[in-house]
């Protein structure tokens, strides 16, 4: 009984354990520097805990932390709050785009015959065996003024000038919703092939309409789906970089771009960990939100 006692807690206890070592800890350091100043030194910022020199010193250092680095970051005087705006705004946008064009496609798969739908399924996640760069870089030779697409436009005869894709908040929205529709078709049919389809013929016997019968049936079963879809895109678009990067232009404000600069170019890690900070806080209400909701559901059943 004691080893059996052992294997439970065990078991319970390593997902906090992983939790503990790859989030938490991560995390309260990353928070610790965002606290810090800058200094020209190795590592750019002060102060530094110094464990052999005891717990006094440690209690010194902690006095000098501040929140000076985030007043500073939520001030209306710098890029910062424009950036976490443009972030939300570029992000929710796409997440819809996503959910538009992924929710047909999940459809489709889940309405297909058995036997078709491991190959539709892998067709999902075959984008996956290419590197993310890679295919991002191939939109540069689509949407540029002289790629593919204005080749073929072109030729259509359909435009005589060509078309301004590239550097714009369209081309990142392309590329935003190339890249992450994988994550929200994958859901939305996970939701959609447990449907059981006996529904659907009873509306339809009781004389609901193919249009009422989606609404009233299809679509409520499928919310779970569809909010784990708009999380797995909505979270790590806000953050994107490499997508505004190469596909933006210089009016493309987001704020993984700002925090790469910060990081990177003004040499400043403490107030990028400060940006990554609050970023971590505004990401965390959605899915706060979206367990809510999960909640309800398991409650009201």
């Amino acid at each position: 009984m004691a080893a059996k006692a052992k294997g439970r807690w065990l078991v319970v206890a390593l997902p906090y354990l992983w939790l503990l070592a790859l989030f938490l800890v991560p995390f309260l350091i990353v928070f610790k520097i965002s606290l810090s100043q800058d200094a020209i030194a190795q590592p750019p910022y002060f102060p530094t805990f110094a464990l052999s020199e005891g717990w006094a010193a440690i209690k010194e250092s902690l006095g000098e932390l501040s929140f000076e680095n985030y007043g500073y970051v939520l001030s209306w005087d710098n890029e910062f709050i424009e950036a976490y705006g443009s972030s939300l705004v570029i992000a929710g946008i796409s997440t819809v785009l996503l959910l538009l064009v992924g929710y047909p496609i999940a459809y489709a798969m889940a309405r297909s015959s058995k036997a078709l739908r491991p190959t539709l399924l892998m067709l999902v996640i075959l984008p996956f065996w290419t590197s993310f760069l890679i295919r991002v870089y191939a939109w540069i030779g689509i949407l540029s003024p002289e790629g593919l697409l204005n080749q073929f436009l072109f030729f259509l005869g359909v435009i005589d000038h060509p078309l301004e894709i590239l550097a714009t908040d369209t081309a990142v929205y392309i590329g935003i919703v190339y890249s992450y529709l994988p994550f929200m078709i994958l859901p939305l049919y996970s939701a959609l092939e447990k449907m059981d389809d006996t529904l659907l013929e009873a509306a339809a016997d009781l004389g609901c309409t193919p249009f009422a019968a989606f609404w009233k049936i299809t679509w409520p079963l499928s919310l779970p789906g569809v909010f784990a879809g708009c999380l797995l895109c909505f979270i790590p678009a806000v953050g994107e970089f490499v997508i505004p990067d190469l596909l933006g232009g210089s009016d493309t404000l987001m704020i993984g771009k700002v925090l790469w600069t910060e990081f990177s170019v003004n040499r400043s890690w403490t107030v990028s960990s400060a940006v990554a900070v609050l970023l971590l806080l505004v990401l965390v209400v959605p899915i706060v939100l979206y367990q809510n909701v999960q909640q309800r559901e398991v409650e009201g059943r």
